[in-house]
């Protein structure tokens, strides 16, 4: 059977029409969602108190010289392992390294993590960067290492990995122009994350960046903890706030 055939219809669909359609737009947000952070402290998350605060009604991620991440390390969710999901939120972020958000990921804790709050799986990339393809929001295979898929698929890609085939490309999301005016640099930008099965979907700005179908049963994650990243090495910041949350 060709990768072709194992597309699903909306990925062919969109990828022909990619043109003339209209970019989509990010879905309304689904009534009473769960709020994840109270705005106030760290209730309901665990990460290495030396590095994670709330300030200005914010969550705030910081590392220096003085206060370094023994590899990268995590702000994990104590909600739960999640499936199919909605989730909202804002963030900015230095420059000088990166970032991401975490989802249908696993904590370490089998001894072999260089912290205590480490997750592999999925990751949604954080930037402050607007020049592809180092922008936010393309996913990252997180701790898969050498033998893992890295970056999994590509902002502005819209594409499907086949079981024992690799990733094959559909279409395209975004151009680098409408991507610079996208991204906020130096500001907050809005996420929304979607994962129905193994389709996932990240929109930036209310515009679709990302539709991504896995459909290789030996390396899809189906469910998982939410986190939120600092990355080791050079001196950073991150800041999440308003995250929120709807099990589909």
């Amino acid at each position: 059977m060709s990768i072709r055939a194992l597309i699903p219809a909306f990925v062919v669909g969109i990828a022909a029409t990619a043109a003339v359609a209209e970019p989509p737009a990010a879905p309304p947000a689904p009534a009473e969602m769960e709020a994840l952070f109270n705005g106030s402290d760290l209730s309901g998350w665990d990460g290495d108190p030396r590095l994670w605060s709330v300030r200005d009604g914010v969550i705030h991620g910081e590392t220096t010289q003085e206060n370094a991440a023994a590899g990268n390390t995590f702000l994990i969710w104590q909600g739960g392992d999640v499936g199919d999901f909605e989730l909202r939120l804002s963030f900015r972020c230095t420059a000088t390294n990166n970032s991401g958000i975490q989802y249908r990921s696993r904590r370490i804790t089998d001894g072999t993590a260089r912290n205590k709050w480490v997750v592999r799986g999925y990751q949604h990339e954080i930037r402050n960067e607007h020049t592809l393809p180092n922008v936010p929001g393309f996913i990252y295979d997180e701790g898969g290492g050498a033998g893992g898929r890295q970056r999994i698929c590509q902002a502005g890609e819209q594409a499907l990995w086949a079981a024992g085939a690799g990733k094959k490309v559909a279409g395209t999301l975004i151009d680098q122009e409408e991507f610079t005016k996208l991204m906020k640099i130096d500001d907050w930008n809005d996420v929304v994350i979607r994962a129905e099965g193994n389709r996932i979907r990240h929109w930036l700005n209310g515009r679709l960046i990302l539709d991504f179908t896995d459909a290789d049963p030996a390396l899809a994650l189906t469910s998982g903890v939410i986190a939120l990243q600092l990355h080791a090495g050079a001196p950073m910041w991150a800041e999440f706030r308003d995250i929120r949350l709807t099990r589909l």
